[in-house]
Parts: structure tokens; C-alpha cells; sequence
């Protein structure tokens, strides 16, 4: 079985998920679409809200690639199959998919919300699942909590958003 990632039309990953998922249950283990977890204003409120972590992208599990990507021209919004060249489709490295599953919830594919403290010039997360992922942090935006991770993923550096919470600095 293997893990591999489709590009859609933006804002369509939930209408093309349920489509796969309809169309070629027999292909596919599994096909989802990786969701982050932040705080938003609301009202004058503070509430979770669940975004998109990969806007234009869905993954799909399934150990027959091929028979995936001659039915996916059945389905609307789809654009193609990442890590295609030369007509050879490329699954997600073992290290991309082992740091998707150590982010995500297994059940809902969800990165949630992660705790965190400021020491000095360190960030120091306390809870959720960037605990001991401290080194991947390029940015943190306190006001709008959130933090930008640089991980390897699609065979270059991409930086994604997840909801960080910072509730304590220290100098």
C-alpha cells in the first residue's frame, strides 16, 4: 500500500474526496484530504475552526496506482497525479508519510491545535503534536496562533501553516 498525492481544482478537495471515494472504493484504501486545526476569532470569541493544511490536495492509499490514474479522468476538478514524469507515477517517500502520521489524527486526519512557551529565543511546544518537532518552526505568528513549518514534501521544501498557541514568554 502506498500513499500518493492528487492535485484538484482549490477549495473542491471535500466534493473530489467524496467522488473517489464513491467511484473507486475498490481501488482505494483510503483517499482524504489533511486538515489543520487553529484558533480563530469569532464574534469577539476564540474557537477551533478546521482548515485545509494542503489547499488543492488530497491524498489517496491504494496498492493499484495505475487503475487509480486511468479512472481518475472520470472525475471532475481532478488535475493530476504528483510525482508524475515520464509517465511514472511516485508514491510519498516512507519519510513524508511517516511525518504526515506522526502530525495527523488517525482517524480524521487532522494536525490539532499544539501548546507552547517561548524561553529566550526557543519555542518550546508543551502539548499537541508538534511536541518534539520544535526544530521544524520557521515562524509563529502569536497574535494569529499559528506556526510555519519547512518539511520536505512533493520531492522539494514546503512550508506549511498549523495552529500554535504560545501562552507564555519568557525572557
Amino acid at each position: 500500500m502506498a500513499l500518493y498525492v492528487i492535485q484538484v481544482a482549490g477549495g473542491r478537495e471535500a466534493r473530489v474526496r467524496d467522488l473517489i471515494n464513491k467511484l473507486l472504493s475498490k481501488y482505494v484504501t483510503d483517499c482524504f484530504v489533511p486538515r489543520r486545526e487553529v484558533k480563530r476569532k469569532v464574534a469577539g470569541e476564540w474557537t477551533f475552526v478546521r482548515e485545509t493544511l494542503f489547499p488543492g490536495y488530497l491524498f489517496v492509499e491504494t496498492s493499484n496506482i495505475q487503475q487509480v490514474s486511468d479512472q481518475l479522468a472520470r472525475v471532475p476538478a481532478f488535475t493530476r497525479l504528483l510525482g508524475k514524469s515520464d509517465e511514472k507515477i511516485i508514491p510519498l517517500s516512507p519519510d513524508e508519510v511517516a511525518w504526515l502520521t506522526a502530525l495527523m489524527q488517525p482517524l480524521d486526519k487532522v494536525v490539532e491545535m499544539s501548546v507552547g512557551v517561548i524561553e529566550g529565543d526557543r519555542v518550546v511546544v508543551t502539548d499537541g503534536p508538534l511536541v518534539g518537532h520544535e526544530a521544524l518552526i520557521s515562524k509563529i505568528d502569536r497574535h494569529k496562533r499559528l506556526a510555519w513549518l519547512d518539511m520536505r514534501m512533493f520531492g522539494r521544501t514546503k512550508t506549511i501553516k498549523v495552529g500554535l498557541e504560545i501562552v507564555r514568554k519568557s525572557v
